[in-house]
């Protein structure tokens, strides 16, 4: 029995031990995004076009991830709104990073293990740095929504009497802390992806020159900028919506 697989297995138990039905829902939820993850690759692997299949699949793999996460349908309906408006438009900005980055293909640290291998795969290498830009970003748009939406909307719920101007400052004061948390856990989380590579170029005497022009570690630090104006995006958006049917019901 491998680490992973105890990993997983203890993750399976204490989602069930802790969250109960929930917890079997999130898992399910789970499982399901990761075989449209392996349709995805799949898909792309077989030469369809990769942007056109990236798309269909971040709509599926939102409405999972939001809807198997809750039971309130006006929560999860603008969560899973402003997620799919907010990952339509960074797929615009990803691709504008990716002209203009080239993070696409292998890097000179790849040499030794791609040094018995074939290169021609025949995949747009350009596309597949899009794909993974987009998808990087998809959890932490989907939860800074749904944290977001629900949070409101339980301030809301819990006074009847609340007046525009108090909403107004309440979606300020959630925003700044869901801001706060999601950023950092996205930037930790690349920060501990990369902690090798980054001890790789100080050991071996990297110039800043060649950190800042290194292909691994500037397409890792690209995804995780466009998760963070993601997440910003998304706070944003998912509170006018929120603030919209508020005033609605004034």
């Amino acid at each position: 029995m491998n680490s992973l697989l105890v990993l997983l297995i203890l993750l399976i138990a204490l989602m069930l031990l802790v969250a109960r039905q929930d917890g079997l829902r999130n898992l399910i939820g789970l499982a399901l995004n990761f075989g449209a993850i392996f349709v995805l690759i799949t898909l792309i692997a077989w030469g369809f076009n990769a942007i056109l299949v990236l798309t269909v699949l971040s709509a599926i793999i939102l409405a999972i991830a939001i809807f198997m996460s809750a039971d309130e349908s006006e929560v999860t309906l603008i969560a899973f709104k402003t997620s799919l408006i907010v990952v339509l438009v960074l797929l615009g900005l990803a691709v504008l990073v990716q002209l203009v980055g080239q993070f696409q293909g292998f890097a000179a640290e790849d040499v030794d293990e791609l040094e018995n291998l074939s290169l021609a795969v025949g995949l747009n290498f350009s596309n597949v740095a899009i794909v993974v830009i987009v998808i990087s970003m998809l959890g932490a748009v989907a939860e800074s929504a749904m944290a977001l939406t629900a949070s409101l909307s339980e301030v809301v719920e819990q006074d009847e009497a609340m007046t525009l101007s108090q909403f107004i400052n309440q979606r300020r004061i959630i925003s700044q802390q869901i801001l706060g948390t999601a950023v950092n856990t996205l930037f930790f989380g690349v920060l501990g992806s990369t902690v090798g590579l980054i001890l790789w170029f100080v050991r071996l005497h990297y110039r800043w020159a060649d950190i800042f022009n290194s292909k691994l570690l500037m397409a890792e630090v690209a995804a995780m900028l466009v998760g963070m104006l993601g997440i910003l995006f998304s706070i944003w958006l998912a509170g006018y919506f929120v603030q919209k049917n508020f005033e609605k019901s004034l």
